[in-house]
């Protein structure tokens, strides 16, 4: 495995989350507390996690029928919860999933050589990721079995926020790993664009509470549910393909990874909000636009409910970074290189600045206390070399 420097071994700590009776609100909507969830954290002392977020797993633990919790080092807080854990219970709650259904990481490898790779070319053609796509993308929902008209002029984009198409070098990989240094990577972040959140939002009054799996409004929300699950895994490869012929390139799948989305799981329900299906051989982990990001082998561990953390998880909300980052025009220009020489395709200042990355926590730590946790294993480090966010026509999701 990538050794890191002073990484050393430590306990998981688990705990009852006790909360007191009474009603928890979260986003204004009340959920009944009557039982205790445990809660096993997938990081040590050595992480950073905001308060707010362990508060929110504590709320969650005491929902009605959650069972167990498992939290990991990207967590953070949320609307509805805190992003970057797994909860099991033996109902469903459609806020844990959030409206980003289906969001996921998916890391390719490309045929095209790092030595030849035209930099700035590959900027002006990258560009066209900001549009949707030029051709009918019916014929592809087809395919995966979606109706032809589910949101498809959005197909194919990225959207806003926090999601990416980025260009990648491998830095170093363990034997065995069948990658390629010598090759370009392309990871991609993206979900189910607007039509998860018309799934979210068309869930009635008083879901949030909690569904009996089978009731007619359970059943509903769980059709759609795993069509956006599709529809965003979709998404992903069409955007790497577009990449890819952005860049004269093909291109193989590593690893497709959705972190919001739920699951059956023995005999109850497993929600993942910002917690990549471990399920697989390889889960990446992504770092912000200006550092690595790695590629994680899950060990199967029980208590991490088939889960693995997804990202560096935020430390900073977006609306708090524009009083913590300097925006004059040079500060601007700055944002869209990086010190390890890479360049951020990205013409909207507002996101340039709420996704700088002083709004991440390291990613190489959350890797870390994944290894002391015995939750993974490194076995690949990838360094950003061109970062598609938005151009200035480019949609916002």
């Amino acid at each position: 495995m990538i050794q890191f420097v002073g990484s050393s071994l430590a306990h998981l700590h688990t705990f009852i989350g006790y909360y007191h009776m009474g009603n928890s609100v979260l986003d204004g909507r009340a959920s009944a507390v009557s039982s205790y969830g445990v809660i096993t954290k997938f990081y040590t002392s050595a992480a950073w996690i905001e308060g707010r977020a362990e508060a929110q797993l504590e709320e969650i633990a005491g929902w009605t029928g959650v069972q167990k919790i498992a939290a990991f080092p990207d967590l953070h807080p949320g609307k509805y919860g805190p992003v970057g854990c797994a909860v099991l219970a033996d109902r469903i709650f459609p806020q844990l999933i959030g409206n980003d259904i289906g969001c996921g990481m998916s890391l390719f490898q490309l045929d095209l050589p790092v030595r030849k790779l035209k930099l700035e070319k590959a900027l002006r053609r990258m560009r066209d990721l900001g549009e949707p796509a030029s051709e009918d993308q019916r014929w592809r929902l087809e395919d995966a079995g979606l109706p032809t008209d589910l949101f498809a002029t959005s197909l194919g984009t990225v959207g806003g926020g926090n999601h990416f198409c980025e260009v990648q070098t491998l830095a170093g990989a363990d034997d065995g790993t069948r990658l390629d240094a010598s090759h370009l990577h392309l990871l991609v972040h993206s979900g189910s664009r607007g039509f998860g959140n018309a799934v979210l939002g068309s869930v009635p009054d008083g879901a949030f509470a909690g569904l009996d799996p089978e009731n007619d409004i359970a059943l509903a929300y769980r059709h759609d549910h795993d069509r956006a699950v599709r529809w965003a895994s979709l998404n992903r490869q069409t955007i790497a393909e577009r990449a890819a012929e952005a860049l004269r390139a093909d291109l193989a799948s590593i690893s497709d990874a959705p972190h919001n989305l739920l699951a059956r799981h023995g005999d109850g329900w497993l929600h993942r909000k910002g917690a990549a299906v471990a399920e697989q051989e390889f889960v990446p982990l992504a770092g912000s636009r200006a550092s690595a990001s790695y590629l994680m082998a899950p060990t199967g561990h029980d208590d991490a409910l088939g889960s693995l953390a997804h990202g560096a998880g935020r430390r900073y909300d977006r609306s708090s970074m524009h009083g913590r980052v300097r925006a004059k025009k040079s500060d601007i220009e700055a944002m869209q290189r990086t010190s390890l020489g890479g360049r951020i395709l990205c013409e909207d200042r507002d996101l340039l600045i709420e996704e700088a990355p002083l709004a991440y926590k390291s990613a190489k730590s959350v890797a870390e206390d994944l290894e002391r946790t015995g939750a993974a294993h490194c076995i690949a480090e990838f360094h950003p070399l061109l970062t598609f966010k938005k151009t200035r026509d480019g949609r916002r999701s």
